[in-house]
């Protein structure tokens, strides 16, 4: 792989035989004596810790109207050293000056940077051939996102103090550096939100082509992306270069990006038109205007569940409750009020419809549920025991309906049969809340943990955190489960220290980590994971994923509350968020076989 890499490089670059256009300079290419120029700074080679054993080089472009106050806007370009001559097709300090200039974009500071090369690796034989080029622009996931955000920005900023606003940052790149600055803007929308990709390597590389999936089935990003392809493109046995871009820009569009594509005949694998389009590619992406689109909102085949039928436009995650120990267990009640659990407090409290947030009582519960009887059932698994909870009582009435167990999470029917998953012992557990009737309902699932009823209440759903399975069950008149199936498949988060291979999926954690579930009344589920909530159809297809307000933090469970049970309410570590969709709740306490 050491020889081949630098082969792809040059050929990525080489003259197509389709290429019959040429680069056409526009007014922006063009030096302006009279205007004023920034400076253009090479810095010391950098030697990175992310990518260990790696050196490159880099410059830094500040504007002449650049001000030391932390409001310059920033733009990143990756092969930095086709980027900064001012004769080739970029010519970045020019278009710069003559944009800033004239007003078509603010003051930005531009940071080019070379990928790295690791000498132990073999002698680099010209910028295009470092050998970690491939694995750090191709690869997906957020490693190379963090090695700006934590090692070249900051580097930068001793110097050059920058806005931290993701709207003044920006990020570009052509062929593999193109999809890597999609991937850095993809993985980190809070710190990067505009995006240049020309000729984008959206292929089979690294697992690049699973990019128009993912977009179609992810929450909508603030993201505003420029790209740009041509007909001459590539076509090889990783892919087809124009298919793959029209791929992108369809599936961005279809979400309702801010997205534009500009789309050529002719040309070739390099940057004849991109170069020539630079200019008005940086006009439109530092445009001040944001059109506000819905996406394709057209009737979908029947039985197909988007999120475009559950998100509600404009409407995003809203904080409830902050500096909570340790959020769990949440549940709604008959009139939408929020429950949830203080594990660290060893409390459940309630949020009414008003805000208002009283604890009821001090009990843990990292599993809730209110029962049809008007009990509040609760999985407390530092006593070992699971408890039904008379919240009208002063203080609350407990009675235990298990001991010597290790609940974790709960599902509750109308007859008064309860589910709860004993995730260590991977098993779960059947009790009957009245004749305390304690049986073993199911083995074998790899760490049980979410557990909920389908809405007839003939179907179990467990989510386990050891893998990437949401299993489900017949439920019988008796209780017992049958009919086991691995009914959904979670997404799994990408394993930033895994082997990215050449021409190969990228590598992914063994677990999903599915957690607490919920579902609504279509049908949906609702489960939590390390990659957000994963929604999937009655038939166990994935709807779409929506990333957790806070993913540095634990994303637990989620449930349906609010005045008309229209909020998807969640507990993400010591922040509780909710959100309006178009979906209710589906409760337990209103289905007919509970009168």
């Amino acid at each position: 792989m050491r020889f081949l890499l630098p082969f792809l490089a040059i050929l990525a670059f080489a003259p197509s035989a389709f290429c019959e256009d040429k680069f056409i300079a526009a007014p922006e290419h063009e030096p302006n004596p009279a205007g004023p120029h920034g400076t253009l700074t090479k810095m010391p080679p950098w030697s990175s810790k992310i990518f260990a054993g790696t050196e490159r080089d880099w410059w830094i472009y500040v504007p002449a109207q650049y001000l030391p106050d932390g409001s310059a806007a920033v733009m990143v370009f990756q092969d930095g050293h086709d980027y900064v001559g001012e004769k080739g097709h970029w010519r970045v300090p020019i278009v710069f000056d003559n944009l800033i200039a004239s007003g078509a974009m603010p003051p930005t500071v531009a940071v080019l940077i070379n990928p790295g090369h690791d000498a132990s690796k073999g002698e680099l034989r010209g910028a295009w051939n470092a050998n970690n080029r491939s694995l750090e622009y191709d690869a997906l996931g957020d490693r190379y996102a963090r090695f700006l955000l934590d090692e070249i920005l900051p580097e930068v900023e001793k110097e050059h103090p920058l806005s931290h606003d993701p709207e003044k940052r920006a990020i570009c790149g052509a062929s593999s550096g193109g999809i890597c600055a999609f991937t850095v803007a993809w993985e980190r929308p809070d710190a990067f939100r505009k995006v240049l990709s020309t000729i984008g390597s959206f292929v089979n590389l690294r697992g690049g082509n699973a990019y128009p999936s993912l977009i179609r089935k992810t929450e909508r990003k603030p993201l505003r992306v420029f790209q740009q392809d041509s007909g001459g493109d590539l076509d090889n046995p990783f892919g087809n270069w124009p298919l793959a871009n029209q791929q992108i820009h369809a599936g961005l569009k279809y979400m309702g990006y801010d997205c534009r594509f500009d789309f050529a005949e002719g040309y070739g694998h390099n940057s004849d038109h991109g170069g020539s389009i630079f200019p008005e590619a940086l006009k439109w992406l530092w445009r001040k205007d944001a059109p506000a689109s819905a996406g394709d909102r057209r009737p979908q085949i029947g039985g197909d569940m988007p999120l475009s039928q559950i998100l509600v436009e404009g409407e995003t995650w809203q904080l409830v409750a902050e500096d909570i120990g340790f959020a769990d267990g949440p549940t709604t009640d008959a009139d939408g009020a929020f429950y949830f659990c203080d594990l660290k407090a060893n409390a459940i409290f309630k949020i009414a419809s008003d805000g208002v947030k009283t604890k009821i009582a001090d009990e843990p519960g990292s599993g809730l549920k209110w029962g049809a009887d008007g009990r509040l059932y609760a999985c407390q698994g530092s006593k070992k025991r699971l408890v039904a909870l008379d919240v009208k009582a002063t203080p609350p009435a407990v009675e235990v309906l298990a001991e010597d167990v290790q609940p974790n999470d709960l599902a509750v029917s109308a007859r008064g049969h309860i589910y709860f998953t004993e995730t260590g012992k991977k098993q779960v557990t059947f009790v009957d809340a009245k004749s305390h009737e304690k049986r073993v309902a199911d083995t074998g699932t790899n760490a049980p943990n979410g557990i909920a009823l389908s809405p007839d209440q003939g179907t179990l759903a467990v989510s386990e955190y050891g893998g990437d399975n949401v299993w489900i069950f017949r439920i019988g008149a008796d209780g017992a489960l049958d009919a086991k199936e691995p009914y959904m498949t979670l997404r799994k988060p990408i394993d930033p220290a895994g082997d990215f291979k050449f021409a190969e999926p990228p590598p992914f954690k063994k677990s999903a980590s599915g957690d607490g579930m919920t579902t609504d009344a279509a049908g949906r589920y609702y489960v939590t994971s390390a990659v957000g909530v994963q929604v999937f159809d009655p038939t166990g297809r994935l709807c779409g994923v929506l990333p957790a307000p806070q993913p540095a933090k634990p994303l637990t469970s989620c449930t349906l509350a609010g005045p008309k049970l229209e909020y998807l309410y969640v507990t993400n570590g010591d922040k509780i968020f909710r959100r309006k969709v178009q979906a209710t709740a589906n409760l337990t306490f209103k289905n007919p076989a509970a009168k």
